[in-house]
């Protein structure tokens, strides 16, 4: 590791929000650091994912408290110890850091800011929300189909995918972030860096209408206006990291049906589920193995969907052999009803 002067903390002032989350800077021309080259950021930001503080995947972001990153950034050394190092003036004289010291609460209490809070009318039925047709960032949002199960049949698998899929894998990042209120811009990102167990390749799907191979977001839009429905096959965690709903947004407007995988980190299984995606895992987890990338999935017994009962899949294979596996899901009867409506909002709006 090398820490030349790369010490930053740029926090300030308190936020409301985890508005450090996305990340925040690329290095590349600022102090020679390449992508690829070592390097250490010492951060006070609450997140520390590979790349996500200078866009370098070489770089070791250490988490620590605004006191050890000050005393760092002071001094510039990884190896410095505040506590027992001497620090140079600017005259020469040496001197040590006190140790930190304050409230723990201010003794007026927090200031309350402005109360910016505006109700809505009590009747919002004549109110309209005008967006450019031609903006590349905003987008008004359709409502998602509502359930039929028929689309659970013969689903084709646009992608197996292998090892490690996080939120950033699903729905990247960096500059893609300025397409956040532009849902179908934004899903040109997904799934761009999960691995494809087909080839181990990120980004590289065999569309199965044609035989030819292309980036995943664009098979998924082909498949769509097609008609033809998919699944994702996935492994252990799947959606871990940050809780990034596009990443649940973009696979439901590309036409994806269902998300089959080992295991889901939480979140990512609950925004999932209100976007209407049906979330489920491999009750024998070395199911995982028997589907392939050109199977047919179809799943049995979703239209009497019910909390705690498993769903069962056919999966079909090309040499025309099928098995059938269990799946569990955890849909409570709330969920179900999102389930039914295409998703949490539609089911809002029935109320």
């Amino acid at each position: 590791m090398t820490s030349g002067r790369s010490f930053r903390n740029w926090r300030r002032g308190p936020g409301k929000c985890l508005w450090p989350c996305i990340g925040q800077w690329d290095r590349s021309g600022t102090d020679g650091k390449k992508k690829g080259e070592k390097n250490t950021i010492v951060t006070s930001y609450n997140r520390n994912f590979t790349g996500r503080n200078d866009a370098n995947p070489a770089t070791h972001c250490f988490v620590a408290s605004p006191e050890i990153v000050t005393a760092m950034s002071l001094e510039g050394r990884l190896d410095f110890n505040p506590m027992t190092d001497e620090l140079t003036a600017a005259d020469g004289s040496k001197f040590k850091l006190s140790p930190p010291s304050g409230d723990q609460l201010p003794s007026k209490g927090f200031d309350p800011g402005l109360d910016t809070y505006q109700a809505p009318p009590e009747d919002g039925s004549n109110l309209s929300v005008n967006v450019s047709p031609e903006s590349q960032r905003l987008q008004l949002l359709s409502p998602f189909d509502k359930f039929n199960p028929k689309t659970y049949e013969d689903m084709t698998v646009l992608i197996k995918v292998k090892g490690k899929c996080t939120t950033d894998h699903i729905s990247a990042a960096g500059p893609w972030l300025k397409y956040r209120g532009h849902l179908d811009n934004i899903s040109n990102n997904f799934m761009i860096g999960a691995i494809n167990s087909e080839n181990e390749e990120a980004n590289k799907i065999k569309n199965r209408l044609n035989g030819t191979f292309g980036a995943v977001p664009d098979v998924a839009r082909e498949y769509k206006a097609k008609g033809v429905n998919w699944v994702v096959i996935g492994d252990e965690n799947y959606g871990e990291g940050s809780s990034r709903e596009h990443a649940a947004l973009e696979p439901r407007h590309l036409g994806g049906r269902a998300i089959i995988v080992k295991s889901f980190a939480r979140i990512h299984e609950t925004n999932l589920k209100k976007q209407g995606l049906l979330p489920l895992t491999f009750n024998n987890a070395a199911d995982y193995d028997k589907i392939k990338p050109d199977d047919k999935v179809t799943l049995l017994g979703v239209d009497s969907l019910t909390p705690g009962k498993q769903v069962e899949a056919e999966v079909k294979h090309s040499d025309g052999s099928k098995d059938v596996m269990k799946l569990n899901h955890t849909m409570n009867a709330t969920q179900i009803e999102w389930f039914k409506a295409g998703s949490a909002l539609n089911r809002m709006a029935m109320k």
